[in-house]
């Protein structure tokens, strides 16, 4: 038989083994936990792009439900938004972009603006843009314009702010969001659609274009030119130069095809040397293109704009 000190012995070492082996399976499941958890505070982190910290607290208030994490987020994000947007009101906001979205016979171009030119080439600060862009023309199409005819209509201030983004939050709500992640003062200052018949064309044009953006094109100038006819398959080249020349010559009012030219201080777009091709007046260009012009629109970021402008 064994004797008590031999049994005393072996039973310790199981009762260590087993502790040891529970102690094994209780740190491999904290560390199974552990790895969960940074997991979902990961996840969270890059569907929202809140910091780390403001995830982790979101998780631990919810027990880890991602959802209820992310909405009481945006909520806290929000609070805090319209605070530090109230805070920074009437601070100067010059900088900012111009965006431009085509959408078939179709265009709208707005201009949001920002302290710096830092946080205009934030990438945030630039879907506030897109939103505003976007938002601007389904507005213009829940109205029921219809490109029977020729269209313009323009957006200015508090009517833009009341305008609703995609998830049924206004755009002051994004532009108090985007305020209180930046921390910079921001306004959505104008917004102009246009809607053309078929047999019309659109031509567009944005100088210091934000590379990456596709959907809505973004810079510190743009226009937007409504003409008719061109060659065959030139179209969206006429329109390019004609958008570009609208930029870089500011004319101020359209004038008519006989106009002619009064020197360099001409104003009339038709009397106008073309900027692509010097020899000749936008007028001789239209016609060798057997086009003409309709309207037009420039924007330039930061400008003043008078009453009857907007």
């Amino acid at each position: 038989m064994m004797s008590f000190g031999l049994l005393f012995k072996s039973v310790t070492r199981d009762v260590a083994r087993v502790a040891v082996c529970q102690h094994v399976r209780s740190v491999h499941t904290g560390l199974q936990l552990l790895a969960a958890e940074k997991a979902l505070l990961m996840k969270l982190r890059k569907s929202t792009g809140y910091t780390f910290t403001n995830c982790k607290k979101a998780l631990e208030k919810f027990d880890n439900d991602l959802s209820q994490a992310e909405t009481w987020l945006h909520k806290q994000a929000q609070k805090e938004g319209w605070t530090k947007a109230n805070k920074l009101e009437g601070r100067k906001a010059k900088e900012g972009l111009i965006g431009v979205f085509k959408k078939d016979k179709e265009a709208v171009m707005v201009e949001v603006n920002c302290e710096t030119d830092f946080v205009a080439r934030n990438e945030k600060f630039q879907q506030l843009v897109k939103d505003v862009a976007l938002a601007t023309l389904a507005h213009h199409q829940k109205k029921g314009h219809s490109t029977v005819g020729y269209v313009k209509s323009v957006l200015a201030g508090e009517e833009l702010h009341k305008l609703s983004v995609a998830e049924g939050t206004s755009l002051a709500d994004q532009v108090a969001l985007a305020i209180g992640r930046l921390g910079e003062n921001m306004s959505v200052k104008r917004a102009i659609t246009v809607g053309v018949p078929a047999e019309w064309q659109i031509g567009s044009y944005i100088h210091g274009a934000v590379s990456g953006q596709t959907e809505v094109a973004m810079g510190r100038y743009a226009a937007l030119v409504v003409f008719q006819g061109g060659k065959e398959g030139e179209q969206e080249l006429v329109g390019r130069k004609l958008g570009q020349h609208v930029v870089g010559e500011a004319p101020l009012s359209l004038g008519n095809m006989d106009d002619l030219p009064c020197g360099e201080s001409e104003t009339r777009l038709l009397a106008q040397t073309f900027l692509v091709d010097p020899s000749r007046t936008v007028a001789q260009f239209l016609r060798g293109q057997q086009a003409r012009v309709l309207d037009f629109v420039r924007f330039q970021c930061g400008e003043t704009v008078s009453e009857e402008e907007k």
